[in-house]
Order: C-alpha cells, then structure tokens, then sequence
C-alpha cells in the first residue's frame, strides 16, 4: 500500500500522465486500467529522497482509477520494472476490484516515503513520514490544511445555586475534549409554587402599623404563593383574614390559611375576632381555611393553663353550631410551656421553637439539630399521639439577641438547613416570617428582621436556595 500511493503522489508531482498502448522502457505499472485514455504509467526509478511531497499536486491524482484491491491488499503487490515489461494481460483490471468506498484513504499532510524497487524500506533521512492510519477520511479536491485545535471555551458564568459545580482547572497534563456545541446557559432556579416552604406566617399590617387594602394584600399573596402552600394569620383585624380569603379566590392562588383568634386581650377581644372569623369564612369557600389558633404563647404571656383551654373549648363549640365543625381548633405555645392538658383539648399541637436565644451558639447545624430535638420531645412526651407542627421558627438577619450571629447569610443557612431536617422529621412547619416587620416601631432590630422578604416584598435572596436538600 505504501509503494503505490507514494507512486500516486510522484504521478501527481509531475502533473501529468504517461499514457500509451504499451508500457514504457524504464517504467513500472501504477494503476492497471482499460479506458479511451489506454493505461498510465509511471517512471518506476526515483530519488525518494529528493521529493518535496509538500509541493505533491493531490489534485492530478485520478483517484476513481486506484486499484483499492491491491492498496489493501495484505500482501506485497508485485514490482514491475523495465527489465519485466508488463504483458497486454497484466494490464487488466483484476475482476473482483472493488469501487473506493468512504472509507478511501487520503493522502497524509507528509507523505509516507515510498519503497524503491528491490530495495529495503528505509525512513527518509530530511522528512520524518508517519505511518498512515488504517483508515484515512476521502481525499479532498486540495491538499488539505490542518484545522488548529480547538480551545476550550470557559463555561458560561452559573447561574446562582448551591453549592454550583465548580468550573473546570484546566492544566498541560489535562486538557478537556473541545465541545461541539454548549448547551444553553442555565436560567436561575425560581422556586416552586407552594413547594419551597411548607407555611409562612403572614401579618399584613404596613410600615406604619395600619391596615393594607385587599390591593396590596393580593398583591403580596401573589408573591407568597411563590414560595409556601401555606400561610398562617394570627388574628383577623384589619379585615387580614377576609382580604386574604378574597385574594385566594380571585387569584386562585395555591394557598391554604390558616387562621388566627387574638386573646392576649380578653374575652372581648377574642369573641370579635371569633365574629370575624366565621363571618368571612362563611362568605368565602371555607374549605380555604385549613384550621384555626386560639391565641399565640399565651401561657408563656401569663395566661392560667385552665382559662386557655376554656378558651379553646368556646371556639370549638361556637364552630360546630355554625357549621365549621370540621375546621380543626388548637392552641399555639412555646414549647417550654405547652402541657399534656393544652394538648388534650388541641386538634394539632403547634409549638413555637427558637434557637435564636440560646445561650450558646456553636454552628446553624446544631442550632436546627436543637429545635428538632425539641419538638421530638413535644411529640414523644407532650403531644398524646396528636400531630405535632411548629407554629414559628426562625432566623433574623440583623441585630443582635446573644452568640447567635444574625446575619442574611446566616437566616439563608437556616432557612435552608432547617427545612430539609423538618421534612426528614416528619413536621410541617410554619417559618416565621413572610416580610420583615418595620411595623414593630420601637422594638429591636432583631425582632424586625425575620422576613424572607423586605418590608417592600422584594425578596432578600434568592428563593431557589431553598428548593434543595
């Protein structure tokens, strides 16, 4: 195979083809091939060492008139010479010739040396010649330019998510296959509706503690619903719970409430907010409304155990006889002061848990590791068997309650944290809280801080961190 394609190359050095009838004294056979033209040859005595193949017209080179059997041949063709003239026979085509298939082999960029008659192969002395490769693409019209290797391409800046795959070190030992196309640079991670957080507490009062219109409620809802399938309200003033019943409907909106009755300011207080309450819920679907607090840490606030329950019991009566009876009654404490006595008379025991306040802070890991030891003791020694679900739990991202280092980067690592290991626990949960609360006028800057949103509703970070565990 070698021999004939270097005799190729030297046909298409000259630049012409010998044809006659007969072969040439002093020539050896290059392609046996009956045509009008009559057959070609070519000197068959060369100085290999003096072509130039870089200077090889590819071009002249007939190529549809290769004898392929012969090139692949694993045997060694024979050599004619001028002392063998090679007979009218010897100049047809062997029968079984097959046609160049795509696998022809094309010319190297330096072309193997060639093997002179009678003579041991020897590698050329002024230009290296690489072994041809077993299959090499069709030669092309002109001899080809070799394409420069292909750069990497740095990948495209990731888009914001946990822990992003660091971008590839490039070193001399390792470099990466190019890429031949690059797939669309990822868009940022937006969170599912109603499934980053299981609940959000909701208190929709502005700036300057009044009360927002339906507007702006259903606009911030709209916004909720982004991120939770659940809000919890703690009261129903400023008409919260019927604003928020209206923008669910009219919006459609993927949320279930789940309603609050104030009491920390007696039994008047608490029988408004109980008028209130069935009032809207009555309006609006109530299968919307996905259960109901009396009261929110009202033993912690000095509250006797036996009147809250007296509490709970009135609104679970007054419910049934207006038809609501199916809309679940609890109360909502710390835990330190929730009892077996408060959860008898609860539907769900929903416990408020804080690490925020210890005394000593080691890491966000241990901080979530302890508000769930907390509440499996609620569940194990408190709760009767009833489900257990916390009412609060959060992180602030300013201001200062002890060793706890509040920050957004911190609130971030344990709104993340503590939602995988509630869900690996078996609780749903309430994050407290939806917007920071600049409406506490007067209190710490810690107790103002604990929204997921601003006090505007323009998100803080990035919610799509919170979709992974």
């Amino acid at each position: 195979m070698r021999a004939c394609l270097s005799s190729i190359a030297l046909a298409a050095l000259a630049g012409t083809q010998v044809v006659s009838a007969a072969p040439v004294a002093g020539s050896a056979k290059l392609i046996g091939r009956d045509d009008a033209a009559g057959i070609q040859y070519v000197p068959g005595s060369v100085d290999w060492d003096k072509v130039d193949w870089n200077q090889v017209n590819w071009s002249a080179v007939s190529w549809d008139a290769v004898n392929w059997q012969s090139v692949f041949s694993s045997e060694q063709p024979p050599i004619y010479t001028s002392e063998a003239p090679v007979s009218s026979a010897q100049s047809q085509p062997p029968s079984a010739a097959p046609a160049p298939t795509s696998a022809v082999p094309a010319p190297p960029s330096v072309v193997p040396a060639p093997v002179p008659p009678s003579v041991v192969p020897q590698p050329s002395k002024t230009t290296p010649a690489p072994a041809p490769t077993s299959v090499v693409p069709p030669p092309p019209t002109a001899a080809p330019t070799p394409a420069p290797s292909p750069k990497p391409q740095p990948s495209p800046s990731p888009s914001p998510s946990p822990k992003p795959s660091p971008e590839p070190v490039y070193t001399s030992e390792s470099t990466p296959e190019p890429v031949t196309s690059s797939p669309a640079a990822p868009e940022p991670e937006k969170p599912t509706s109603g499934g980053s957080l299981w609940g959000l507490t909701y208190s929709p009062y502005n700036i300057d503690g009044s009360c927002p219109d339906v507007g702006t409620v259903t606009s911030q809802l709209q916004k909720v619903a982004g991120v939770t399938g659940n809000i919890r309200l703690y009261s129903t003033d400023c008409s919260q719970l019927r604003n928020a019943l209206q923008a669910i409907s009219s919006s459609n909106l993927n949320l279930g409430i789940h309603a609050g009755l104030w009491i920390s300011d007696g039994e008047s207080r608490m029988q408004s907010d109980l008028d209130e309450f069935i009032a809207a819920t009555k309006q609006y679907d109530s299968s919307l409304v996905k259960g109901v607090s009396v009261g929110n840490e009202d033993l912690s606030k000095g509250m006797s155990e036996s009147t809250l329950i007296g509490y709970i019991n009135q609104v679970r009566a007054r419910l049934q006889s207006e038809g609501l009876g199916h809309i679940p009654v609890y109360a909502t404490e710390q835990d330190a002061h929730f009892t077996k006595a408060i959860a008898a008379v609860c539907d769900v025991v929903q416990v408020n848990i804080y690490s925020i306040f210890d005394s000593i802070f080691t890491s966000v890991d241990s901080s979530v590791k302890s508000v769930i030891q907390r509440a499996d003791n609620i569940r194990n020694n408190v709760a009767g068997g009833k489900p257990v679900r916390f009412g609060e739990t959060g992180w602030s991202s300013a201001g200062s309650t002890g060793p706890s280092p509040l920050s957004l980067t911190s609130e971030i690592a344990y709104v993340q944290k503590f939602k995988c290991a509630a869900a690996a626990a078996g609780y749903d949960y309430f994050y407290f809280e939806a917007k920071d609360a600049l409406w506490k006028q007067g209190q710490a800057l810690s107790e103002q801080s604990f929204g997921i949103f601003g006090h505007d509703f323009v998100q803080k970070f990035d919610f799509g961190l919170l979709n992974l565990c």
